[in-house]
This record gives structure tokens, C-alpha cells and sequence, in this order.
């Protein structure tokens, strides 16, 4: 992809609710399509096929050879979509086995720094790493073998095998997947026309239409997702456009995320003031719907009109977020904007109530939003270490109190808004030696 194209996801609808039996074939495709991943997960997922799955092509020949499209009646346009689909999900949990394995290394005391090498070297030379999960010698390229004769000299390879191995009995799960409502369809599968959309089943030489809400058409592998409870259809079309540079973008800006005020800069000023209104209703009707469908349960009550309406709620939420995002991109023209690394959602909290409006928070969607809008406008992004951000004063640095949404300091009386405070030490930390990467 050439340097000033970046990737974004267009999302094309249905026009019209899709058919009981039009649905039913999708539903047939998604079925099949997770049960060949399941498959690759199962067959190709562990260590005896990890020389397999690089680049995949040893996979796709023997699952020809396997005769499972054949079993299926699958058409081969989405059989390989979704072997190669599957294979992606592997590789993913290998790497992130790898880093995991990598990190516990590093963090191991007992270990010299000639068997962190090591054991870094394996993790990172893809035929090492097969030969010593699988118990097989090791052999390399001639510079790789020299590299590696020079590590192996000075540390107990043996011993340290054996660790690897309980990391990764430890660490790495084969993966399985429930999802039978999405699939992948490749160009040679559909067809647009007459403002819709031309979608090949599994019967041959048919094709069911599906009216959409627009006119465009794109030639690539889009993502068909189901909604069969709401009659509904999601086409994802990955599309590359133009990076936008503005001359007059040259600010350096750091803000901070609330569920509040979504964001505030600092300079003090808000974005996105009403967000905490909008999630406010939003959790509480989930948790009041929730809440009487366990109590009704028994008397099977549907599910049609909650889909419907929670599908509309988030859509009034991201609409606003996208909207207030963009108020904030063309107001503070930036060039740089700092911003917390957000932690990982944490398990507890001050009760259910309160865990349960988090737990909805849209501070990933808005992370996300953000990201691809400054891609698409050649905005940089730069990520610090949150820890103590809040409580620590941006003027002289001290650790200040917090009251009715304003800090204050006690060693230099310095006072303001409890959010622009921490923006303000984003912005600081970002310029100095807090930066995450």
C-alpha cells in the first residue's frame, strides 16, 4: 500500500429486512465457515504443524486433500477464505504465545543474560523455535547456525528447552470459535447491481439479491455479518484512502479521556460534554432490559425489539462521539496529541451498579475513532505512562487532592479543573520521558 493511503472500514446496510429464507442460506455459509475454522484450529493449531502454517500454503493442500469441502457441499470461494481466515487466528496466538514467553524471560532473575539471549534467540527464529517444541535438532541458515553455536557454547540448552516448553503448555491454547453469523466472501462471489447486491450460496449458479441503503460498489474481500434476529445484513469493505495534511495543523495538544466529558485538553477546553449522558441511559436500559428478561425468562420472551433498539442507542452513541471527534480535530488543529495508554478493563470495583456503566464505557471505540481520524489526517498520536497522572500536580509536581471535579495542590496552591490537570501532565510527560512508544 503506497505511504500516503491509509485503510478504513466502510460499513454498506440492507435496504430492505432480508428474508426469512435468504437468511437461513447466509446462516448455511456462516455454519460452514465456522466449522472448516474449527477444524484448521483443531488439526493446524498446536506444535506439531507450526512448520505448516508459515506461509499456509502446506495447509491449503491438505485440506484440499482432506475431502471436507466435499462433505460440506461448500463452495470452494469461501472454503479457502476461511482456511486462510482460520490460519490468520493461529499465527495471532502464536505471536502472542511468543510475547508472553518473551516477557516472562525477561522478568525471570534466575536466568544470565547469555540465557535470556538464548532463549530469545529461539523465540525469535521461527525453525529453532518449531525444532524445540517438537524435540528435533536444530538446523539453521549457515549465519543463523553460526549465531546460534556461539549462544548454545555458553548456557544449558537442555534445561532451558524444557522451560520453553512448560511456557508454552502454560501459555498457548488452541483456539475455537461459536460465531456462525460472519463469513468472508471474496470478489469472484458477488456482484453488484441494481442498487443492491448479488451474494453466492451454496446451491450452484444461484445467487440471492440484497437491496442496500447506498450505491457504491467495491471490488475486494468484504465481511458479511449476520443479524438474523433483526432481519439485517453488515457488509465491512476495507478501503484505502488519500492521508489529508493540513498546512495549518501544527499544535501540540494533550487531552484526557473521561466518561464524562469525553475529552478535555490542556488548555480546559471539553469535547463531547454530553457523553456521560448518553452512556448513563444507554447502560441503564441495558441493565434495566437484562434485568427483566432473567426474571421473564421462563416464559421465552423475544429478543427482536431489544436488539433493535440497543442497535439504535449505539448508533445515536457513536454518531455523537464521531461527531464531537471531529469538532475536536478541526478546533485544536493538532499536530501531536498526547494520550494515556488506556490500562486493560480491571475485575472489581465500588459496586454493580457503577461496574456495570464501565463496563459499556465506549472509551475503546472512541481509542479506535481517534486513531484512524489522525491517520487519515497525518496526525501523530503518542502514548504515555498513565500511572499517577491524576493525583500528581502538573506544576511543580507534587501529589495533590481532589474535590468536586477540581484538584488542588497543597505544596503550591495551584488549583483547576481535575481533568485539564491531567491533560496538562499528558502533555508533559509526552514531551518528556513518559512516552509509551
Amino acid at each position: 500500500m503506497a505511504a500516503d493511503k491509509v485503510c478504513k472500514t466502510v460499513h454498506q446496510y440492507n435496504r430492505e429486512p432480508v428474508a426469512c429464507e435468504d437468511m437461513q442460506k447466509l446462516l448455511y455459509i456462516a455454519e460452514d465457515y465456522r466449522k472448516v475454522k474449527n477444524y484448521v484450529y483443531a488439526r493446524f493449531g498446536g506444535i506439531g504443524s507450526l512448520s505448516k502454517i508459515y506461509p499456509g500454503y502446506t495447509v491449503q493442500n491438505e485440506m484440499t486433500g482432506s475431502g471436507y469441502r466435499e462433505t460440506l457441499g461448500m463452495p470452494s470461494v469461501y472454503f479457502y477464505l476461511a482456511i486462510f481466515d482460520a490460519l490468520a487466528d493461529i499465527k495471532s496466538q502464536w505471536t502472542r504465545t511468543k510475547s508472553k514467553s518473551m516477557k516472562l524471560v525477561n522478568k525471570n532473575k534466575s536466568f544470565t543474560e547469555d540465557e535470556k539471549h538464548y532463549l530469545r534467540f529461539v523465540l525469535k527464529v521461527n525453525n529453532a523455535f518449531d525444532a524445540v517444541l517438537n524435540r528435533k535438532p536444530i538446523e539453521l541458515a549457515a549465519k543463523l547456525m553460526k549465531q546460534y553455536r556461539e549462544l548454545v557454547d555458553r548456557v544449558d540448552a537442555e534445561k532451558l528447552h524444557r522451560y520453553l516448553c512448560r511456557q508454552v503448555r502454560k501459555n498457548h491454547m488452541k483456539l475455537h470459535t461459536d460465531a456462525a453469523d460472519v463469513f468472508a466472501i471474496a470478489e469472484r462471489a458477488y456482484r453488484y447491481d441494481d442498487h443492491g447486491i448479488y451474494i453466492s450460496i451454496k446451491e450452484k449458479r444461484k445467487r440471492i439479491y440484497i437491496p442496500l441503503t447506498d450505491n457504491n460498489r467495491y471490488k475486494c474481500q468484504l465481511r458479511i455479518k449476520l443479524y438474523p434476529q433483526e432481519d439485517r445484513v453488515e457488509i465491512k469493505v476495507p478501503v484505502n484512502v488519500t492521508v489529508r495534511r493540513h498546512a495549518d495543523y501544527s499544535n501540540q495538544v494533550g487531552v484526557a479521556i473521561g466518561f464524562y466529558t469525553m475529552l478535555t485538553t490542556d488548555e480546559g477546553r471539553g469535547y463531547g460534554e454530553e457523553l456521560g449522558r448518553y452512556q448513563t441511559e444507554y447502560s441503564d436500559w441495558v441493565q434495566e432490559q437484562t434485568r427483566r428478561y432473567r426474571k421473564n425468562k421462563g416464559d421465552n420472551p423475544g429478543r427482536k425489539k431489544y436488539y433493535a433498539k440497543k442497535r439504535r442507542l449505539e448508533e445515536q452513541l457513536h454518531s455523537y462521539i464521531n461527531q464531537e471527534l471531529n469538532r475536536f480535530l478541526t478546533a485544536e488543529k493538532p499536530k501531536t496529541i498526547y494520550i494515556v495508554k488506556l490500562p486493560k478493563p480491571q475485575a472489581g470495583g465500588y459496586s454493580k451498579k457503577i461496574n456495570y456503566s464501565v463496563s459499556l464505557w465506549q472509551r475503546g471505540y472512541i481509542r479506535k475513532r481517534l486513531t484512524q481520524k489522525c491517520k487519515e489526517q497525518s496526525i501523530e498520536i503518542v502514548e504515555v505512562i498513565g500511572k499517577g497522572i491524576s493525583d500528581e500536580c502538573s506544576r511543580c509536581g507534587g501529589i495533590g487532592k481532589k474535590a468536586e471535579g477540581n484538584f488542588i495542590c497543597p505544596i503550591c496552591g495551584y488549583q483547576t479543573e481535575e481533568k485539564r490537570n491531567t491533560a496538562q501532565n499528558v502533555m508533559k510527560r509526552g514531551q518528556g520521558d513518559g512516552i509509551v512508544y
